[in-house]
């Protein structure tokens, strides 16, 4: 049986980079692993990948060499590039003959064609939508769907990288985080999880895996203060939980981010799910797990905390997209 070639696209960002790790020892496998910046290639190479890419999902010109002889193609992308990953999914959709299987990172939450969305019932508060960021995973999928590819959506819950990094400076000079979670217990995702699950799902392929939706989760749902404890622990100093009120945290990042925060408040993210034991046969990365021991791609989630990150206080990072796509 000839190898296929897969297509990691957000190669750099940190799913993408467990997964080519992970799946640089399938020899099943061909990996070519997408950058943006050229800087970031030798890393992909470093880390397993067999070939590497420029790719850009707001310039079209990158698509078709990127994804010349790939059979397979792991799909992700930051909210904000919403309407270059719907634009790419019409070209995939041109190579369905091509192109064999998608894994689509996505959200818990993104279920319109798993289940039934009514605002009265299922919003965070009285007269409130359905969170848009909800929403804009859910058209990702769609986009995908519609163009009659075999699709697997990996549906995660919150990312535990994203939970804690626009704090990064009060945790190491003041010992301290806000947010306004308090005692709701999350059942937060290490990535590292979701590209094994991924992994799985590319190795068994489209037979087993196509037109199927992965809730993602963690072992345990965690409130801020146990959060708090594990980041202590793991970082061998105190550390502190200051609750802060959700329109305090709606003028720090927007409207958009604020309506998802407030979903989570209200415990939609609260179960854990057995599909991620149901794909590897094991439990999901514990918060403390996650910090304290590295992933396929050599680093620990501790470390990983440190480096960047798209929500910076006092910046909308939604504003164009929301505006632009609701």
């Amino acid at each position: 049986m000839s190898k296929q070639t897969l297509l990691v696209t957000s190669a750099t960002g940190r799913i993408g980079r467990e997964l080519v790790a992970l799946m640089s020892k399938n020899d099943a496998f061909t990996v070519l692993a997408c950058y943006f910046s050229e800087d970031k290639a030798s890393m992909l190479k470093d880390l397993g990948a067999d070939e590497v890419v420029k790719f850009d999902l707001s310039d079209a010109s990158t698509w078709g060499p990127a994804l010349e002889d790939v059979d397979v193609v792991y799909s992700a992308s930051l909210d904000p590039m919403l309407e270059g990953h719907l634009n790419f999914s019409k070209e995939l959709g041109n190579r369905k003959g091509q192109i064999k299987h998608v894994v689509r990172v996505s959200c818990m939450g993104a279920d319109t064609n798993t289940a039934s969305y009514i605002a009265d019932q299922h919003a965070s508060r009285p007269g409130a939508s359905i969170p848009l960021m909800l929403q804009h995973y859910w058209w990702g999928e769609k986009a995908l769907i519609d163009e009659g590819l075999n699709v697997t959506a990996l549906r995660n819950n919150f990312f535990m990288n994203h939970l804690l990094k626009t704090d990064c400076d009060n945790i190491a000079n003041g010992g301290w985080f806000s947010n306004p979670l308090g005692d709701t217990r999350n059942s937060f995702v290490a990535t590292r999880d979701i590209a094994e699950a991924a992994a799985v799902v590319f190795s068994d392929g489209p037979t087993r895996h196509a037109n199927k939706f992965y809730d993602l989760t963690g072992p345990a749902p965690r409130s801020m203060a146990e959060i708090a404890a594990d980041l202590g622990k793991a970082m061998g100093k105190k550390i502190e939980y200051r609750p802060q009120s959700m329109t305090d945290f709606e003028n720090d990042f927007g409207a958009t981010r604020a309506e998802f925060f407030e979903y989570l408040v209200n415990g939609f993210y609260c179960r854990c799910s057995p599909d991620f034991y149901n794909l590897t046969g094991h439990k999901p990365t514990s918060y403390y797990d996650y910090l304290t021991t590295q992933g396929a791609s050599g680093e620990t989630g501790l470390e990983e905390l440190w480096q960047g990150n798209l929500w910076k206080k006092g910046v909308d990072a939604m504003k164009e997209a929301a505006e632009k796509l609701k």
